[in-house]
């Protein structure tokens, strides 16, 4: 028969989701814990995934949060979209920038940027083991945002 008898008990499995959502609270929750904000471009995403696996790294105590904007910068949605951007850029203490030449010519990478900066986040920008784009946007120089190659960005963080 198994189950809930319908006495009002609570079965082991909702007990293990609860013990399980109570563990990820306390993980959130910790004041050691890091909250960093990705800027990137969308077309970027799949070599962000692979720097999000690196909070996933047990000696890495991070959570990579970001948002992946495919919509126009100056779309009807434009405006929500920045007010969503900017909630997460307040929970965030970094603002990490994967910094390609798409990265470069997206509006969205920019204002996130500048928001960040605006909001008093540090900002680190960060490039694969290709290198930085060939051009260095100015948003970035005259912030004098420090850029760091991709394996070294867990020692700025």
């Amino acid at each position: 028969m198994g189950g809930n008898s319908g006495g009002g008990g609570v079965s082991r499995n909702t007990l293990g989701n609860l013990r399980n959502l109570e563990e990820k609270a306390k993980q959130a929750l910790d004041p050691n814990r890091k909250n960093v904000f990705i800027s990137f471009a969308y077309e970027d995403l799949d070599e962000v995934n692979l720097l999000r696996g690196q909070a996933k790294n047990d000696r890495l105590d991070l959570e990579f949060n970001d948002r992946s904007v495919q919509e126009p910068y100056e779309s009807e949605r434009a405006d929500y979209i920045r007010s969503r951007l900017a909630d997460r850029i307040k929970q965030a203490s970094t603002t990490v920038v994967y910094l390609t030449d798409d990265a470069v010519s997206s509006r969205w990478v920019k204002w996130e940027v500048e928001k960040s900066l605006e909001l008093g986040k540090r900002v680190i920008a960060t490039h694969s083991k290709r290198g930085a784009p060939q051009v260095v946007p100015d948003w970035i120089t005259k912030n004098n945002i420090k850029i760091v190659a991709w394996n070294r960005l867990a020692d700025e963080l």
